[in-house]
């Protein structure tokens, strides 16, 4: 049977429920997977790249604080061709624990867990293509990073084989880090029931892997050469934003904006429709998106601008607007900020301003 034969029987299971703390107080009105990258939902790249490895059955873990704003959006994405099932986390557990919530819907299905904030370039569909053509229980995807006690690390064998798995070790057996990213053959339930509250209070899906291990199951591992961002903390964010406006460079002016003959736009810029650019000195990779108004400012690079955003002579760089916000006759530059929906801003002095505003924000300086 060929890798396409057997994709469409694999189901995905993505993550998207957590109350995201370290991005309060942006995250006291939105899900942390709906934030904004390149002014796309976070949780659209795993959902895209999962669609795009050939997955269709996606079940999607949901917290009942963020749940129906998650619901709503997922909707808004969702492909003809693709069924998506919503499954409750009452509360926050563990991984381990969101992977036994959605049992009765993985049932006998190989699956991917997918964890909804990260991003990560590629390598889905080899990972995948891996997982069936070398049968095992566990496929996990692994980068070097110079912080591992800050994750799940992995100790490999000679083969290249998992042989110890840790969640956030005060000694790590090595700098392999776990990427968000598990393929899984059902037996890992098995594993799951198992297991007993970590350190942290928590059932870790490193827990359970290792109890794999033990049995002697095969564990693979891939080691990732690419990007891998997890977009949990607002540097984290900025920095996910500029990567993926340098990755994913898109030069497009919709038919119905307007640009007048005094704006001068380089590089990368991509601009929504109904939105009007007047007076303005953009450097890209910049996008602005639909029914915004911008006057008299210096934009990018690697900035976003979410709908229906107004502003007005304004210096603005390496930074995520959200929707409808409004800054006006800030003197000096605005730099690595996120500044959440329905903000405004006016009448700052002349320094370089950095912010993290919330929804409906109003700040005068």
């Amino acid at each position: 049977m060929s890798f396409e034969d057997q994709t469409p029987q694999m189901k995905a299971l993505v993550l998207a429920g957590g109350k995201g703390t370290r991005l309060r107080p942006l995250t006291y009105a939105m899900a942390k997977q709906l934030v904004p990258v390149a002014n796309k939902p976070i949780l659209f790249y795993p959902l895209d790249e999962l669609y795009g490895a050939g997955i269709r059955e996606f079940g999607i873990i949901i917290s009942p604080e963020t749940g129906d704003s998650i619901q709503d959006a997922v909707k808004t994405w969702q492909p003809a061709d693709a069924t998506i099932t919503f499954i409750l986390q009452n509360k926050p557990s563990g991984l381990a624990h969101a992977v036994k919530t959605a049992q009765d819907f993985i049932q006998t299905s190989p699956f991917v867990m997918y964890l909804g904030d990260n991003l990560i370039n590629g390598q889905l569909s080899a990972q995948i293509a891996d997982f069936f053509q070398n049968p095992c229980e566990a496929s996990i995807l692994l980068t070097p990073v110079d912080n591992p006690a800050s994750f799940g690390v992995a100790e490999l064998d000679a083969s290249g084989q998992a042989v110890k798995l840790v969640e956030k070790p005060k000694n790590p057996p090595s700098n392999l880090a776990l990427v968000g990213v598990y393929l899984f053959q059902p037996k890992i339930f098995e594993a799951i029931d198992q297991l007993k509250p970590s350190w942290r209070g928590e059932y870790e899906i490193t827990d359970a892997i290792q109890t794999l291990i033990d049995w002697k199951c095969t564990v693979r591992t891939r080691i990732h050469e690419g990007w891998w961002l997890d977009t949990g903390k607002k540097d984290d964010l900025l920095a996910a934003n500029r990567i993926v406006l340098g990755a994913y460079p898109v030069e497009l002016q919709d038919s119905s904006s307007t640009i007048d003959s005094h704006s001068i736009l380089k590089g990368s810029v991509s601009i929504g429709k109904q939105s009007q650019i007047i007076r303005c000195q953009i450097e890209g990779p910049v996008r602005i998106a639909d029914n915004c108004v911008l006057q008299d400012c210096q934009i990018g690079p690697y900035t976003s601008i979410g709908n229906g955003c107004q502003l007005t002579s304004i210096t603005l760089s390496n930074s995520v607007i959200l929707e409808r916000c409004q800054l006006k006759n800030v003197q000096g530059p605005i730099s690595e900020s996120l500044i959440g929906q329905d903000c405004q801003i006016q009448g700052t002095p002349d320094r370089t301003h950095q912010f993290l505003l919330a929804d409906h924000s109003v700040l005068q300086v």
